[in-house]
C-alpha cells in the first residue's frame, strides 16, 4: 500500500474528533420532526417534486384507508409488465423501445424506433484514441468509478458542453445511452488485462444490433451469444431503465441538474450515487450471500437447513453478520416488486438453457422462507417481499458476466431514465433544489479556555 493510502496515527486522532463532534441525539429527530432519508416513520416517502415519467405503486386507497397491494411499475402511464408482454415476437429491442418511451413520452413507431435505433448506432463510437488515452490509463478496480471518469472527460470533448438547452442535452444524453455500454466493458477489459494478466479484448459494436446484444457481443471474447441470452439482458435493462423521481440516483440528478449544471457532471453525480451498496451495488451483495448459502447449506431441497441459515444471517451469525436477508424487502414496495416478478419468469427459462435449475429452485426457497422469517421475527410497517436485485445477479451469474459489471449495467440501463429527468427538471424546474436542515449545535462564546489553547 503506497504511504499516501495508508491511515497515519495523526489522521485516526483526528478522525475520533470527527466522530465525536458529528453525533446527534436520535431523539431529536423525533423533536424536530425530521423526516430521515425523505421518508416517515411509516416508511412514506415526503413528496419533493412531480413527475409524468414513472410512478410506483405499492399501495390503493379501500374504504379511506391506505392498503398495501401488489406492486405496480408505470414508465408514462403504462404498465412495465405490459410493455414487456406486447413487445414484439423476437424483438431484442425492448430497451431501445423504453428508452424513447422515457424521453419521449410515447411508444415508438416502427419508423420511429428505426430512426432512433439509427442515432444510437451513430453516437456508438468514442472519440478518436479516447479508449487508448483514457480508457487504458490508470485502470481502476472499481468500474463504476472508470464509468464515471469517462463521462466527465467526454466533457473534454464536446465543443457545447455547457449548453443546456434541450436540443443539446438532448443530444448528450442519446450520446451517452448509446456510450454507457461501451465505457463500461471497454473500462473492464482494461482492468482485466492490466491488473490481472488477461488478453485485452477490443471489440467493435455491430450498429444492426441491440443494446442488449452489443453488450454481450463486445464482452465475450468470441462474440457469440445466444437469442434467450440477449433476451434476458434485453429484458433487466427494461426492468432498471427508471422506478420514480424518488430514487437516490434519480433524486440526485434533479437535484444536481437544479443547480443549472452540464450534463456531464448531472450524470456523474448519479453514477457516484448508484455506485453505493445501499443502491446499485445491492445484487452484488445477493450473489455473494448466495455463495455463503450454498457453501453452508448442505441440502438445497431441505427448508429446515434453508431456514436455519435464514435465521442465523437475521440474527447477525453468518454470511457479513449485517442482520440482513439481501434482495428480500424495499423501501417502498410491501406486497411485491413487479421487476422482480418479472425477472424471476424469464430466470427459470434461462436456468433451464444453462443447466442451473437446482440453483433456481434453492433462490425460489430462499424467497419463500424469507418472507416467512422476517415477518415472523421483524416489526415491520409494511409487508415484506423479493426485489428486483433478488434475481438481477443470478442472472448477471448466468450470461457470465463478471461481478464488476453487475453494478454498470444497472447504469448502462438507468442512463435512459435519468436523461429524462434531467430534461423533465430543466423544462420545468426552474428553483434550485434546495432542503432545511435544522441546526442543533449550542451557540457557543470563545472563552478563557479555548482562548489559551488556541496561543
Amino acid at each position: 500500500m503506497s504511504i499516501y493510502s495508508e491511515i497515519k496515527p495523526e489522521v485516526r486522532k483526528l478522525a475520533d474528533l470527527c466522530v465525536q463532534s458529528s453525533q446527534i441525539d436520535p431523539a431529536l429527530y423525533t423533536q424536530y420532526d425530521v423526516k430521515r432519508g425523505l421518508r416517515d416513520l411509516n416508511g412514506k416517502g415526503v413528496l419533493t417534486g412531480l413527475t409524468k415519467i414513472s410512478e410506483i405503486i405499492s399501495s390503493k386507497t379501500v374504504n379511506g384507508q391506505s392498503v398495501p397491494c401488489e406492486g405496480e411499475l408505470y414508465y408514462r402511464g403504462y404498465s412495465v409488465e405490459e410493455i414487456i408482454r406486447c413487445l414484439p415476437k423476437g424483438d431484442n429491442f425492448g430497451y431501445e423501445r423504453t428508452a424513447y418511451l422515457l424521453l419521449f413520452g410515447s411508444l415508438p413507431t416502427r419508423e420511429q424506433l428505426q430512426e432512433f435505433c439509427e442515432l444510437l448506432a451513430f453516437y456508438r463510437t468514442l472519440p478518436t484514441s479516447f479508449v487508448r488515452d483514457i480508457i487504458m490509463k490508470a485502470p481502476s478496480g472499481d468500474m463504476m468509478n472508470t464509468l464515471a471518469r469517462s463521462v466527465l472527460t467526454l466533457y473534454s470533448y464536446d465543443e457545447a458542453a455547457e449548453d443546456i438547452s434541450v436540443p443539446n442535452v438532448l443530444r448528450q444524453s442519446i450520446q451517452l445511452i448509446a456510450l454507457f455500454p461501451l465505457l463500461s466493458v471497454y473500462g473492464y477489459q482494461a482492468y482485466r488485462h492490466y491488473h490481472d494478466g488477461q488478453s485485452l479484448f477490443i471489440h467493435q459494436p455491430d450498429p444492426a444490433l441491440s443494446t442488449a446484444e452489443n453488450i454481450l457481443r463486445i464482452l465475450r471474447p468470441d462474440c457469440k451469444y445466444t437469442e434467450l441470452e440477449a433476451k434476458v439482458l434485453d429484458i433487466a435493462l427494461i426492468l432498471h431503465a427508471d422506478h420514480g423521481g424518488g430514487n437516490n440516483s434519480t433524486f440526485t440528478t434533479h437535484v444536481v441538474t437544479s443547480s443549472g449544471t452540464d450534463t456531464y457532471s448531472a450524470i456523474a453525480a448519479a453514477l457516484g450515487s448508484l455506485k453505493g451498496p445501499k443502491h446499485g451495488g445491492a445484487n452484488i451483495k445477493v450473489v455473494k450471500m448466495f455463495e455463503d448459502i450454498k457453501t453452508h447449506v448442505k441440502d438445497w431441497n431441505d427448508d429446515e437447513e434453508i431456514s436455519a441459515y435464514l435465521k442465523k444471517l437475521l440474527h447477525k451469525e453468518a454470511f457479513d453478520k449485517a442482520g440482513l436477508i439481501y434482495g428480500m424487502g424495499h423501501a417502498v414496495y410491501s406486497v411485491s416488486d413487479p421487476r422482480a416478478k418479472i425477472m424471476a419468469r424469464f430466470v427459470e427459462g434461462l436456468s433451464q438453457e444453462k443447466g442451473r435449475t437446482d440453483e433456481f429452485r434453492l433462490y425460489s426457497s430462499v424467497e419463500r422462507l424469507a418472507v416467512q422469517l422476517i415477518t415472523a421475527e421483524r416489526k415491520i410497517y409494511k409487508g415484506v417481499s423479493a426485489n428486483v436485485d433478488f434475481y438481477s445477479g443470478f442472472i448477471y451469474s448466468m450470461l457470465d458476466l463478471p461481478m464488476e459489471l453487475y453494478t454498470p449495467i444497472f447504469a448502462i440501463s438507468r442512463i435512459a431514465g435519468w436523461s429524462a429527468h434531467r430534461i423533465e427538471e430543466l423544462v420545468g424546474g426552474g428553483k434550485i433544489i434546495r432542503p432545511a436542515y435544522k441546526a442543533v449545535q449550542e451557540h457557543r462564546e470563545i472563552d478563557g479556555k479555548d482562548k489559551t489553547a488556541m496561543q
